[in-house]
């Protein structure tokens, strides 16, 4: 099977950013990658001036969130780091050519590499915006955090037609609609472990082995 990547441009931002990146992000290609009937919930980011689409699917985001938290977690033991976040769809099918088995193949068709570098201003602290964000830097220093503010806005603008772009070229890959409840194709998201090689090492042999079977248990 052929499996699509795509590596989404990397995005610099501060700790207190990640939890809106992400979710802009991870719900952008859900919600292009939805199955079946949605129902298209606009979302107006607070930190910038952008609005995105969710599917709708209250289940959906609570799975999204609880990643978002887990990697948030793994930033925060982890600090200024760079660090990737990967959402793979896959295809589920019954191993027949092991007898008495309850194992299903994993076979992966796309996916998502969501590279972040991650920092955290020593003295800076978040609010609701960029604009009202407070920071006891100084004037100049207030001015350079706009403006660092308003280039991510720009990279965050850059990954979503990035998205867009890839969902409109790539399409051949894309399995048959599955037999199941639910918004969207199977999927998983990874995001680094406690070990950083642990993490490493997994992106390389999903990229080796990217299209083939993965055994489930």
């Amino acid at each position: 099977m052929n499996c699509e990547v795509c590596q989404l441009k990397e995005l610099e931002v501060q700790s207190y950013e990640i939890r809106e990146v992400l979710r802009c992000i991870l719900h952008t290609i859900m919600f292009h990658r939805a199955l079946g009937l949605v129902q298209p919930k606009d979302v107006d980011l607070q930190l910038f001036d952008i609005t995105y689409v969710q599917c709708g699917d209250i289940e959906l985001e609570k799975k999204i969130d609880e990643k978002i938290d887990q990697f948030i977690s793994w930033v925060e033991k982890h600090p200024n780091k760079k660090s990737q976040v990967c959402l793979s769809f896959y295809e589920v099918k019954n191993n027949k050519a092991i007898c008495f088995s309850n194992k299903v193949e994993r076979l992966h068709w796309e996916h998502w590499y969501i590279n972040l570098n991650v920092f955290q201003h020593p003295k800076a602290h978040s609010s609701q915006s960029h604009q009202s964000k407070v920071v006891d830097l100084g004037e100049t220093s207030s001015d350079e955090e706009r403006a660092r503010g308003a280039a991510l806005e720009a990279s965050l603008n850059e990954v979503l037609l990035q998205i867009i772009k890839f969902v409109n070229e790539k399409k051949d890959h894309i399995p048959a609609i599955p037999r199941r409840e639910g918004i969207s194709f199977p999927y998983d998201v990874t995001i680094p472990s406690s070990s950083d090689n642990t993490f490493g090492m997994d992106m390389i042999k999903r990229m080796l082995q990217t299209g083939r079977p993965t055994m489930l248990g």
